[in-house]
């Protein structure tokens, strides 16, 4: 089978008994997953997610998948499949239904509330098809069973989808909590009963794979936080994500134990919560939650806020909080409570965020000091379970980076999955089920795509790159006034700046080269003023690069006199 790293082409004509798997997003990183599932013609689609941006993607609102090998083929799709509403998993849906905005959406209701109220906000109507664990439902050239997981969020949902080209159990993001907060495991029996039908592909949750053992459980987790709450002297922030509708919970619970009122922050987390309590997936004792504007005249010991930025986002509560630009001020004797994982690569963020809360005089409260926070995946034990119990022909780990489908991998082969059967892909390599056998048959584009502001797909990694520049280095903008006939400066060449730093001496040697090259392109004929312009730029950049090993943004203005 050929590694993913190997140079791919284009997959070739699927044959009428094969069934085509193709991820677009979630191999090689935690978030964007989706994975499109072709068969006679016929398109599927499993989860819609984004990912958020890292610190080297300054000014990108999200990442979506890349719709590209899809779009000619949008009337294709039978549906999109939604296996639970975190962010990761719903958060692209509406970028795809702009593309085509009668794609039905088949989901659980939490999971389709909360996707149909994101959808409310990009005025957007959708076709949706609400089931439930232990239902069936058919989907063109699709037979679809969905089975309960616990996961970190309610309502989650494998997904089994039979075709005539073979079988494949999706778990989505699922752990084997036995004690969950809402008394729903995951169904074990069922993967067993699908097991022995025959799981030809088994499509498996990678985030956990490096750990080993069990996943702790969500109950565990009560002792740390009523601790937090019994023994805080002012008020208590909590930052988790919108959608964590446990850990949630868990903290109103705790709250009306200790005789504190709550108010939610944030858009998101007002609408989310709002959601859950509606449909009965949050219980809130009456009385306990109360508008924001009501619990500032509060006393700090009866406040208990809790918020969004639990990753560090810019723009959410907490970092807005950390950086004294929001209406609430923390300070000495507040707690603040970070109740969700460090997702990957946003760990600077998170730290920096926990550093100027903690100069401000808050105490915080972290995975990394307290038991307040679990994994909503399995490790390495609970996928071992899975796979004696489900014995699939081929797997296929999803939803990590690279180091996790390959831990994986490995848990698969250590069970008896033969080595040919188990496939590492990456985004956009295609994945072929014929008669029985998984194989890598090619690549299809699976680019990141950023959303910035309005914007969906203009910003590139040429565009990043240039704001890490502008960040990094500041910007020199050069202007000269230039003889068209000799392109000698009429008058001595000008240095413009922004964040970059200099004295007096630093562009007399610039000036100089600049003069120099500006002549040289009149003994070359160069006479267009944007190739001058280009030349003026490289001189520049390469004089202050050797000089002063300093690389700002150069720009360069020529002007005929």
């Amino acid at each position: 089978m050929p590694s993913p790293r190997t140079k791919l082409s284009a997959p070739p004509r699927l044959p009428k008994n094969g069934m085509r798997i193709t991820p677009l997003g979630g191999l090689g990183e935690v978030g964007r997953n989706m994975t499109v599932f072709e068969h006679a013609g016929k398109l599927m689609i499993v989860d819609c997610g984004v990912l958020f941006p890292e610190e080297h993607q300054p000014g990108i609102d999200v990442i979506l998948p890349d719709f590209t090998s899809i779009r000619d083929r949008l009337q294709d799709i039978e549906c999109i499949v939604l296996t639970h509403g975190h962010e990761d998993h719903i958060g692209g849906v509406p970028y795809l239904l702009k593309e085509r905005a009668d794609i039905p959406l088949i989901g659980s209701e939490l999971t389709l509330a909360f996707l149909t109220a994101k959808l409310k906000e990009h005025r957007i109507t959708p076709k949706t098809v609400q089931v439930e664990a232990g239902q069936k439902h058919r989907a063109g050239v699709f037979d679809l069973e969905f089975v309960a997981v616990n996961h970190s969020i309610p309502d989650s949902l494998a997904v089994f989808i039979r075709t005539k080209a073979g079988t494949v159990l999706c778990t989505g993001d699922f752990k084997m909590d036995q004690f969950p907060l809402d008394g729903r495991i995951t169904d074990l029996r069922a993967f067993a009963r699908l097991g022995e039908e025959g799981v030809d592909l088994f499509l498996t949750d990678s985030t956990n794979a490096e750990v080993p053992g069990f996943t702790m459980s969500e109950r565990d987790l009560t002792p740390a936080i009523d601790r937090v709450f019994a023994t805080s002297p002012r008020r208590i922030i909590v930052s988790s994500f919108a959608s964590h509708v446990h850990r949630i919970q868990q903290v109103l619970d705790a709250a009306h134990a200790a005789g504190r009122k709550v108010a939610f922050v944030g858009r998101s987390m007002v609408r989310n919560m709002k959601i859950a309590s509606d449909l009965d997936y949050l219980d809130i004792p009456k009385g306990l939650v109360v508008d924001f504007r009501k619990i500032q005249s509060m006393p700090d010991h009866k406040v208990t806020l809790i918020c969004t930025g639990s990753q560090g986002e810019p723009m959410a509560a907490l970092a807005r909080m950390a950086n004294g630009d929001h209406q609430i001020q923390v300070g000495e004797g507040d707690t603040v409570l970070m109740a969700s994982s460090l997702i990957p690569g946003n760990e600077n963020a998170i730290y920096g965020i926990i550093n100027k809360l903690t100069d401000l005089g808050a105490n915080i409260v972290h995975k990394g000091n307290a038991k307040v926070h679990v994994s909503g995946h399995a490790s390495a034990g609970e996928l071992v379970y899975c796979y004696n119990i489900v014995r699939p022909k081929n797997v296929m780990p999803v939803h990590g980076e690279s180091k996790h489908l390959h831990a994986n991998a490995e848990l698969a082969r250590k069970t008896g999955v033969p080595e040919k059967n188990v496939v590492i892909a990456q985004d956009g390599v295609t994945v072929d089920l014929i008669a029985g056998q998984a194989k890598i048959s090619g690549k299809v584009e699976a680019g990141l795509v950023y959303v910035d502001g309005q914007t969906i797909g203009a910003a590139t990694e040429d565009t990043l790159a240039e704001r890490r520049l502008l960040s990094g280095g500041g910007v020199v903008t050069v202007v000269a006034l230039i003889d068209p006939k000799t392109h000698k400066p009429v008058e001595p060449v000008e240095f413009l700046t922004k964040g970059f730093v200099h004295d007096k001496k630093t562009f007399q040697g610039a000036a100089a080269q600049v003069e120099k090259a500006l002549v040289q392109t009149r003994t070359d004929g160069i006479d267009d003023i944007a190739k001058i312009e280009e030349i003026v730029v490289e001189t520049v950049s390469t004089h202050l690069r050797r000089t002063y090993r300093r690389e700002p943004a150069v720009m360069a203005v020529v002007i005929d006199a």
